[in-house]
């Protein structure tokens, strides 16, 4: 379990690598993986005091860019890091247990500690850098990174969830911080259930919104018409409580209007009309929860 393999070598690495200097303030990171996560990271880091020392990728010249932009090296994976503090491992989550046994071997006297940036993957995925003496963690941005600098932009303000044991713990949530972010502890146990909540919350609407972008299209309404009306959506579900949010024909038990939408779906939009009538059994099913009280 993590809990066994979460940990700190007994003896600090080498001078200059150990993450408890006087200067904590500053982090000294290689970056394994410039997917838009791992640059949106690398850049809000930069801007926030921390060295990226170096940029890792299968091929070095997919890490050229961010790079040279951060005064970082281009590394393959695979090449020998400098000397760090933390290993920053952003890759795929199909990816991380083998780029970890790539990375983790050349690790060893160079890190304190690795971490990557999955909400979905156990802590476990870096055992190699663990069996090699560092302290292994996770720390997720519950934040969408849809580019590197807009993804930068967006970890302010952003919750981010820590995955680890102390001392790596206490840093990972003055890392977030630094970040402008707001740490939490997430147990690994924790992890499908937390990232499930992230996707229906950041997802299913997506979802719902390409639904609505295409039926206003087809009656040639706005799209940004619904703009107000999703956010109304979003602050009642957060100062309210989300079924007691719950408006419209569904929330009243309008069996008729509801079947009517369906129908129309179909003719306008039909390759999007099973998707529609599942939104509207699921929506029914939280009205069921609250009782249908509402009239509006």
């Amino acid at each position: 379990m993590v809990d066994d393999v979460v940990r700190l070598p007994e003896q600090g690495p080498e001078a200059g690598l150990d993450r408890y200097r006087e200067d904590r303030s500053r982090m000294r990171i290689v970056l394994v993986g410039p997917g838009r996560a791992g640059q949106s990271v690398a850049i809000a880091a930069s801007g926030a005091g921390h060295e990226i020392v170096a940029i890792a990728a299968r091929d070095a010249d997919q890490a050229y860019g961010i790079a040279r932009r951060l005064d970082a090296a281009a590394l393959q994976v695979g090449e020998p890091i400098p000397a760090v503090d933390l290993v920053i491992v952003a890759v795929s989550d199909a990816a991380i247990e083998e780029v970890a046994g790539q990375v983790a071997p050349i690790a060893r006297n160079a890190a304190a500690g690795a971490v990557h940036l999955s909400g979905a993957v156990s802590v476990e995925a870096l055992e190699p850098f663990a069996e090699q003496g560092l302290s292994i963690g996770s720390l997720h941005p519950l934040q969408t990174m849809p580019t590197p600098d807009r993804g930068a932009r967006a970890l302010a303000g952003a919750w981010m969830a820590v995955t680890a044991h102390e001392p790596l713990r206490t840093e990972l949530n003055r890392f977030a911080i630094s970040l402008g972010g707001i740490p939490f502890d997430l147990a690994d146990s924790d992890r499908t259930a937390y990232h499930a909540a992230a996707a229906a919350a950041a997802n299913v609407p997506i979802a719902s919104l390409v639904i609505a972008e295409r039926l206003m299209t087809a009656t040639g309404v706005p799209f940004d018409a619904v703009r107000p009306l999703v956010d109304a959506i979003v602050e009642n579900a957060f100062d309210a409580g989300p079924i007691a949010s719950l408006t419209g024909p569904i929330a009243r038990g309008d069996t008729d209007t509801v079947a009517a939408q369906i129908e129309a779906v179909r003719a306008t939009a039909p390759d999007l009309a099973d998707a529609f009538e599942a939104m509207m059994e699921a929506t029914a099913r939280v009205a069921a929860v609250r009782g249908g009280e509402d009239t509006s």
